[in-house]
């Protein structure tokens, strides 16, 4: 029996509207669902409250075994939420089945969170036991975008559910199926309780109400650096807490003594996977000078042998863009570059939201595709002569997401990468890598540290409280 049904997807209780869930390589309908204004936002919020109290009293066993199962569910239905995610998103089928496989990882180790030492006793200068303990917050809002849906829902939804609180999700309405509803299905099937998850599609104005509303007190935000820095302020204002995953313009330096046969494989990964419309994208290719001309031929031969199309219908290497505003930004961009001077070596056509993989070379500060974040399938290459001029480039930026590094030297390339400030180094990676195991997080602009993972999952959705205990009551000089 199918986990997702269409007929269900129009919520009578929700009134911001119908929307049509498209196929981006297509155009055709797939559903519709019903969005989600800011009134029903405080409606959701009160609700996920009302069963979170229940719910964090639960001996952990219980919220460890629902977790568990949501993991085996995501296997057991991957034939159809890969679908989903194919056709929803514009995912490549092994893009999906990576999606697949993180978000049963996430169920897995929030599962062992439910059981972690809640904290730790203390010593005191009085006759008294001192303690911390790590209570959930309550509910927990989630606002996640449309490029990797399932991810980075689940990694927020997971850990969150698993520590004791309620969840309102708001996922992007581009990918409210497999970034919103394909949860709601998993977890209910998994023996949620009932309230704990509420998943509301929702465009900006949603979005906002969820920040402002003062019943849920932490935003977990995946998104752009411009939404990020609204969804900051307005947290602030509020006086909330707010963790912010946001954009990135992440380098590959490549050192003269790097492996040109291997490394260009993993640049085409790290630009084109998933035509560029990942956080963590090599956004910025910096290749000694002795290797330059070679890898522009290369990569720009690497970039022609790529498929581009349906996903669902057949075997491609990137799948379409999104949507047409999306479109536009990459190619205005692109275009943009090579009116300033970049040469172009492969691609720069589309055929509607089919985007060739680009590769521009000749680029420098100046280019608008090497200076901003593209977020698609364009991989501008730059040349430098010193290991101290590639360390400067890579932090030259806003962003600070993430790194790689190619050298047969790793010694050298770890002592490189402590020249660059960034939340994520690869060592002989491309820039694309994520495990539910390990912390996760950018630093300026691209967001507020490592966040997801272990500990940091700890510190993000719970409050930390001291409680001493007397055998009497304590006496006081008046």
């Amino acid at each position: 029996m199918p986990l997702l049904d269409p007929e269900n997807w129009q919520s009578h209780n929700l009134a911001g509207g119908e929307y049509a869930v498209t196929e981006p390589a297509t155009g055709d309908p797939l559903g519709t669902v019903t969005l989600a204004s800011a009134e029903d936002v405080a409606a959701a919020a009160g609700a996920a409250r009302a069963a979170q109290a229940e719910w964090a009293r639960a001996p952990h066993f219980v919220r460890a075994a629902v977790l568990r199962k949501a993991g085996d569910l995501f296997t057991e239905h991957a034939d159809e939420l890969r679908d989903w995610i194919v056709r929803e998103s514009g995912s490549i089928p092994g893009k999906a089945d990576f999606e697949l496989h993180v978000a049963a990882q996430e169920c897995y180790e929030a599962a062992a969170l439910a059981s972690r030492p809640a904290g730790q006793v203390l010593p005191s200068e009085a006759a008294r036991l001192s303690y911390t303990r790590r209570i959930p917050v309550g509910v927990v809002g989630v606002i996640s975008p449309f490029n990797a849906p399932l991810i980075l829902s689940i990694r927020s939804v997971a850990p969150a559910l698993a520590l004791g609180n309620g969840v309102v999700l708001k996922p992007d309405p581009r990918t409210a199926v497999c970034g919103g509803l394909a949860l709601a299905a998993v977890f209910a099937e998994a023996g949620l309780p009932e309230g704990l998850l509420q998943v509301l599609p929702g465009g900006p104005e949603a979005g906002q109400a969820l920040v402002a509303d003062p019943q849920v007190p932490v935003i977990s935000f995946t998104g752009s650096t411009a939404a990020g820095r609204a969804v900051g302020e307005a947290a602030g204002r509020h006086l909330k807490r707010v963790h912010l995953e946001l954009g990135g313009n992440s380098a590959l330096i490549v050192l003269e003594d790097a492996d040109i046969d291997a490394v260009i494989s993993t640049a085409a990964w790290g630009s084109f996977f998933h035509q560029g419309q990942i956080c963590m994208t090599t956004g910025r290719h910096l290749v000694h000078a002795s290797l330059y001309e070679e890898y522009i031929e290369r990569l720009a031969a690497k970039a022609d042998s790529l498929a581009v199309g349906d996903p669902h219908r057949e075997h491609v290497h990137l799948g379409p863009i999104i949507d047409d505003a999306q479109l536009a930004k990459i190619h205005g961009l692109v275009e943009s570059s090579t009116a300033r001077g970049a040469k172009l070596a492969a691609g720069g056509t589309h055929d509607r939201l089919f985007y060739r993989p680009t590769v521009l070379a000749g680029v420098d500060d100046s280019t608008p595709a090497y200076a901003e974040e593209v977020f698609g399938p364009v991989a501008p290459v730059r040349s430098f002569s010193t290991a101290g001029e590639a360390a400067a480039l890579a932090s030259d930026g806003p962003y600070g997401l993430s790194l790689g590094i190619v050298t047969r030297d790793t010694a050298r390339g770890l002592d490189l990468a402590e020249r660059v400030p960034t939340g994520i180094v690869h060592i002989n990676d491309q820039t694309v890598n994520d495990e539910a195991v390990a912390p996760f997080g950018g630093i300026a602009a691209s967001g507020t540290g490592a966040r997801f993972g272990g500990e940091a999952n700890l510190e993000a959705f719970t409050d930390l409280r001291w409680t001493t205990v007397r055998g009497d009551v304590a006496g006081y000089p008046f």
